[in-house]
Parts: structure tokens; C-alpha cells; sequence
């Protein structure tokens, strides 16, 4: 009935018009015989990425969370990493990367934001991939060209998928989604500001004014379907009024409230007397004539990551069955409440209608138009209006008093996926003193690989060495606390706990910490560092700020690096946290620590970041004897002694000796300089007795030169240590 008429009276407007006059008259006729099934925009849960045939490729607006759908693909790319090997298993690992092309949006957009893989972050709001490779977009203007990957896969037919908007993933490493392409949803940033009507309506050619605003609306996506569908959709929160009075159909707000509305002329009787209300020409009606009380919408949640939420309308419950709205379009929780509680007021007042017959048409009384009628209290809106020989039958249903109520609201609890951008990768490369496991053959190489962020994803390893390459592996996403020393390190004796020593250091991440721990712990290996070249234990850490930190009862010189320790350090000595993080390199790969640089390349290097191994034969160096001791008899003979130790035997058990760790027990004993002796003993106990004839020409050549000692090893010497002075 009302329907038909106002499609016939848009129809003067064209097709549009005469889509948008039914939309108007279906608001009268749902009243009057209810509401049918809806085909339209609707809310859902989050889709994730398809690739099916002739899936539509929706119009993007505003702000919004979408999938997209894959447009193009290649096969998995397959590589492999083996690590191990000579005293272990080689053990192979397979890595997979993909490329491929996922069209966003059929109309262009301006950026797009975070990425979601599987549920987790695969693009930051920084810009940055999470994992490796490379993403382009091309945001779907008529001139973009052609992608270069694509068109190396397809050839000179390559489309440029000109006014679609899409994003290309090159090479993108798939470990983290077990080795697929994962499920994604893009966060898509079509037009800046509040979707408009006049957005939502751009394909049509009709011309159209539009003056009714979508408040709150931040984004919609639009996936199909008549436009007079998404318009019904839009409706039930925004109301629309229809007025195809001039050249061009008229959208405006239906929910506006004039500051003088116009007095309705008193009503006309029927004049045939067959009419509704033959002599009053006004029938009143009370009910659900409007249609049910919406009491929820469900909208994507700008908040919670545009996830679906939900806002009730203030009030009781309701008898009867409830009605949600489900509005597929962005909005925040705030907006959301003052939407639903907007609806729940016009559908409640709207319970209430009049038909108020007139003598004669006046054009200023047109549908949408808010009047006021005799005798009646309140504020009334056309909806629309019937032409017949008894007159013209307006259509007018109750509004509320005053704005709906705009309470706070809460978007409710969710829990994001944590967004951290990924830092340069930070690397200090070392040998340390052997710990006592394996055979002691071989080096102990270590890559203490690290970063100042906690986004640091790892790096891969590469060992290079006249321009040669040996790749060794992955680091793990764990990063080492390293650092270096705030100040000087004075010299140490490296013999006892020293309760009252402290050195400052300053961590390359604010977020690294450090503990203190026990005395008895300390006997057990714990809190071990390396300072330069030299080990070290502590007892005591304090955090002093700004990432600096005190530590103190001090145990130097650990593992046999007393001579490091004796030495001391300056400002801005390397200091490495050994907590078993540092990896442990494959020697056989990287070759002789000398000379030999390990680079480094994470996410965010955009060039590889190398280091050189420190402490060269810091590993294979047997350790300095100590105790040395001397007996000078009465006939001027001279006889020497010290005390064996051996790499690995970090702890010194009573009652046992400690193992020997090289192939035979060797000694070597100078007299002068170490590395030009004057003289040189070569023994096999730790012991050397020298007679009066040997000494006399000696103390003759080089009196108060000293006498030193150095154990032999398979791999090299140690560190002399000094017996006494030639007198």
C-alpha cells in the first residue's frame, strides 16, 4: 500500500529513487503486517582469508578489520638448515616461506594498519612484519602498475589489479603458522573520519542529496547485495526520510526535531462517509504497530580490536521476544549505547500512530516532516501519505519527548595480541674456558646474540672468513643480557671472595635484570659473567637506574683467567651474563677463532652485524700452575715446585687430584723473559731441581732474573706463572 505508492512517486527520480521510496514505504507496511526476511549487510564473527572463485570483493569504508580474499599464490618455497655434527647428530631443520597477493577492498584505500596471522600479530601498528619478508600495497588507484613478482609468475598477461586495493607478501617465512599460510585479517584505513552517506552511495549515478550523517559510524563494509538493503541496514539506527519533491531525491534525517514544527490543519470528515472515522476524520491507535522494541545491538568494536561487541538499551526487560540489531559497521562501545537507547525510544514512542485525513494536498507536508496535531500532545512524523477521493490520509507516528539518555558505556575486557617492534640485533662472540664436558678437543665458540627491545625475533648466523660464507643456523628468539662496564675495573689478585669489591655495569636493555644470590650458590657456579676476558662471580646485584646496575661480593679470575683479572679492565668492557643462553657454535663451521667474524641478520638489520671471536685459545689453553714453591739446600743447588690444575675441573675436590685434561703431563721451565727464556727446562712432574754448577754460570750471565713455569698442553701453553729470582 504505502510501499507502492512512494515507489511510484520515487520512481520520478529514477531507479534510486524508486528503491529508496520503497525502503520508505516498508516502514509503514512493517507496522501493519510485520517485518519479512532480510538480505543485507550483516554483523558476523571475524571471516578469515578465502580464495574461492567469484567471491565478491567488498567496498571498504572508513575504518575497519577485514579478510580480503588471496588473488594469486605460489607453492611453498622449502629450505633447509642443518646444525651439529662430529661429537653430535646432524640434525636438519626445513623452513617454508610463500608469496602471494590478497585483494583488500574495490575501492581505494589509504593505508592499512595491523596485520593478524592466526589470531597473532603479523604487522604491528609500527609498520613492522613480525616475521620475515617482504609486503608491498597498492592501493588500488587507476594507475598502479604491475607488481614485478606477479608478473614474473605470470608472464606479459600479469594484470595490474588497477581500482583494486591489495597487498603482496614476498617470500613471508611461515614457521610460526606451521608452515601454511595463515588465516589473516587486516585492519584497513579506507577514508579518514566518520563514514559518510554520500560514500556508501558513490557507485550510484541517480543524483541525490544527502543530509542525514551516520554519527559514530567509523567504518562499513559493503559486500554485496541492492543498495536499498544496506540502506534498510543503516536505517534501523540512523532513521532516513525520503523526499523526491524537487529535481533530485532528498535522504535526510527522519529523526531530526525542527524548532517550529508546523500545526497540522484541523482533520476532514469523509465526505461519502465510508471513510476511518467518517465525521472525526482522526483515528488513534495504541500497539505494536512499529514493530518490536529493539533491546541490543551488535556492532565490530573499535576498542577491542574490532572484534563483535554488544550494547543493551537501558529500561526492564521487556515482555515478549526481544530484538537485536545487527549493525555490520565500526563503532565504539560509547556510540554503540547511545544508538540502541536512540532506537529503544523512537520504537517505544512509535507504539503510538495517527492517520489524519486532509481536504487537499499541501507539499510542504511530506513524508519525514515533523508537525505537531491538534488536541494531541507531542511531536509527530509523517511517514508517509495515501491519495484517495476521500482526501489525503497522512500516516503519523508518536516521537519521543527528548533525546534518549546517553549513559556510559564499557566496551568490555579482551585481551590483545601484544604488539612489539622488532630491534637491531646486538652480538658479542667469545671463547670461554672449557667446562669439563665433552672431550676438551675442540673450542668452546659461543654468540651471545641480543637486542635492546624486547620485539627481537632472532637472527641467523653466518661465519665468514675471507669472504666466505658458512652459515650456522637460527639464534632462538631468547635474548642473551649483555652490556658493558660503566667505569674502570681495577685489578684483582683473584684468590678470595672479595665481600667489599663492586663493579657497575650497564645492560643493553632496560628491561634485562639481574639477582643476587647466595654464597653457597656462588660455590656452585651461579651468577657467572664474562668481563672481557676474564670470569667473573657475583653475589650482590642492585639496580641503580637507567638500565645500571652494582654488583658486588665479586669472585675474579674464574676458570683460570686470573691473568685477565690481575690485569683489570676500562670503561666500556664487554660484560656477557653466562645464564646458558649464549650459543654455542659448531668449530668445525666456523673455522680458527682467529681472524674469523660471525655476522648476524634479524628483522629489523638491514645490514648483517658482525663481530670478531674474543679470547682467541681461550678454550684449549691449559691453565697457569699455582703454589709454587722453593727449597734452596746448603750446597747451592735450587729446587722448584707448583702445583698442576687442568681445564674443566672448575671445582678443586680434596683428597683427589685433579684430572689431567691433556694427552701427557708436560712442564716447561724459563729463566728471563717468557717468550725469549735466557734458559728453559722441559719436565714431566712439577717439580725441577737445579744443581750449584748449573746455577753458577747462570747467576754469573743474569742475576735477579726470574724463574717461571708454564704447563705444556695438547693445543698450547698456559700462562707462566712466576717461582722465584735467580740470587
Amino acid at each position: 500500500m504505502a510501499t507502492l505508492i512512494l515507489s511510484t512517486l520515487g520512481s520520478m527520480a529514477g531507479p534510486l529513487g524508486g528503491a529508496l521510496g520503497a525502503l520508505a514505504g516498508q516502514q509503514l507496511d512493517r507496522a501493519l503486517i510485520g517485518s519479512p526476511r532480510r538480505e543485507g549487510p550483516r554483523l558476523k564473527e571475524l571471516a578469515v582469508t578465502t580464495s574461492t572463485y567469484g567471491a565478491p570483493i567488498p567496498r571498504q569504508h572508513g575504518l575497519l578489520r577485514s579478510a580480503g580474499t588471496i588473488i594469486w599464490a605460489t607453492e611453498l618455497a622449502e629450505s633447509s638448515a642443518t646444525s651439529g655434527g662430529k661429537s653430535g647428530p646432524a640434525i636438519t631443520t626445513y623452513a617454508y616461506s610463500a608469496s602471494f597477493a590478497v585483494a583488500l577492498s574495490c575501492r581505494p584505500i589509504r593505508e592499512i594498519g595491523r596485520i593478524w596471522a592466526d589470531g597473532n600479530l603479523l604487522r604491528g601498528a609500527a609498520g613492522d612484519l613480525k616475521v620475515g619478508g617482504i609486503m608491498r600495497l597498492y592501493r588500488g588507484y587507476g594507475d598502479q602498475p604491475v607488481d614485478p613478482l606477479i608478473a614474473s609468475d605470470i608472464g606479459p598477461a600479469c594484470p595490474a589489479f588497477r581500482h583494486i586495493a591489495y597487498v603482496v607478501f614476498e617470500d613471508l617465512q611461515l614457521a610460526d603458522f606451521g608452515n601454511r599460510i595463515p588465516a589473516l585479517t587486516f585492519e584497513i584505513v579506507a577514508d579518514d573520519g566518520e563514514v559518510t552517506l554520500a560514500q556508501l552511495l558513490e557507485p550510484l549515478d541517480e543524483p541525490f542529496t544527502g543530509h542525514r550523517d551516520l554519527a559514530g559510524l567509523q567504518g562499513f563494509s559493503l559486500e554485496g547485495g541492492r543498495m536499498a538493503e544496506m540502506l534498510a541496514v543503516l536505517d534501523t539506527v540512523w532513521p532516513m526520510a525520503l523526499d523526491t519533491s524537487g529535481r533530485a531525491l532528498a535522504i535526510r534525517a527522519a529523526d531530526g526535531l525542527p524548532d517550529t514544527p508546523p500545526l497540522l490543519p484541523p482533520p476532514a470528515a469523509a465526505p461519502d462517509g465510508e471513510g476511518f472515522a467518517r465525521a472525526g476524520g482522526v483515528r488513534h491507535m495504541r500497539g505494536g504497530a512499529s514493530g518490536p522494541v529493539p533491546d541490543a545491538l551488535r556492532y565490530y568494536d573499535a576498542q577491542r580490536d574490532f572484534l563483535p561487541g554488544m550494547q543493551r538499551a537501558e529500561g526492564r526487560a521487556r515482555p515478549g521476544e526481544g530484538m537485536t540489531i545487527d549493525l555490520p559497521g565500526t563503532l565504539s562501545a560509547a556510540d554503540a549505547r547511545a544508538l540502541v537507547n536512540a532506537a529503544a525510544q523512537r520504537q517505544s514512542w512509535g507504539q503510538e500512530s495517527l492517520a489524519w485525513r486532509l481536504a487537499d494536498l499541501d507539499p510542504a507536508l511530506a513524508p519525514g516532516v515533523v508537525v505537531r496535531a491538534p488536541t494531541f500532545p507531542g511531536l509527530w512524523r509523517i511517514e508517509g501519505w495515501e491519495w484517495s477521493e476521500e482526501g489525503v490520509t497522512l500516516e503519523l507516528r508518536r516521537l519521543p519527548r527528548g533525546p534518549a539518555r546517553q549513559p556510559r558505556a564499557d566496551p568490555g575486557s579482551a585481551l590483545p595480541a601484544p604488539d612489539v617492534v622488532a630491534t637491531a640485533t646486538l652480538l658479542e662472540c667469545f671463547e670461554l674456558p672449557w667446562d669439563g664436558t665433552g672431550t676438551g678437543d675442540r673450542p668452546a665458540i659461543h654468540a651471545a646474540p641480543s637486542s635492546a627491545g624486547a620485539g627481537w625475533r632472532g637472527a641467523a648466523l653466518h661465519a665468514e672468513r675471507d669472504g666466505v660464507l658458512a652459515p650456522l643456523g637460527g639464534t632462538g628468539a631468547r635474548r642473551c643480557v649483555i652490556g658493558h662496564s660503566a667505569g674502570p675495573v681495577p685489578p684483582s689478585p683473584a684468590m678470595l671472595l672479595e665481600r667489599g669489591a663492586s663493579i657497575d655495569v650497564m645492560l643493553a636493555s632496560a628491561d634485562f635484570a639481574l639477582t643476587s644470590t647466595t654464597p653457597e650458590a656462588l660455590a656452585n657456579g651461579a651468577n657467572r659473567a664474562l668481563l672481557g676476558g676474564e670470569v667473573i662471580q657475583f653475589a650482590a646485584a642492585t639496580a641503580l637506574g637507567g638500565g645500571t646496575w652494582r654488583l658486588a661480593g665479586l669472585l675474579r679470575g674464574r676458570g683460570g683467567t686470573e691473568d685477565a683479572a690481575q690485569a683489570g679492565h676500562p670503561a666500556g668492557t664487554v660484560f656477557v651474563l653466562l645464564d646458558g643462553t649464549a650459543r654455542l657454535l659448531d668449530p668445525v663451521k666456523v673455522g680458527p677463532s682467529q681472524g674469523t667474524l660471525i655476522l648476524a641478520q634479524g628483522l629489523a638489520d638491514a645490514e648483517p652485524v658482525s663481530a670478531p671471536i674474543a679470547n682467541p685459545g681461550l678454550s684449549l689453553r691449559p691453565l697457569a700452575p699455582v703454589h709454587p714453591r722453593v727449597q734452596r739446600p746448603g750446597d747451592g743447588g735450587l729446587t722448584l715446585g707448583w702445583t698442576r690444575r687442568a681445564r674443566g675441573a672448575w671445582g678443586w675436590a680434596d683428597e683427589v687430584d685433579v684430572p689431567l685434561a691433556e694427552q701427557m703431563e708436560a712442564y716447561r721451565v724459563g729463566l728471563g723473559p717468557t717468550d725469549a727464556p735466557l734458559a728453559a727446562w722441559d719436565v714431566s712432574a712439577p717439580a725441577l731441581t737445579l744443581s750449584a754448577g748449573t746455577l753458577a754460570p747462570l747467576r754469573a750471565a743474569h742475576p735477579g732474573a726470574p724463574f717461571w713455569v708454564r704447563q705444556v698442553g695438547s693445543f698450547a701453553q698456559s700462562h707462566p706463572l712466576f717461582l722465584t729470582t735467580l740470587s
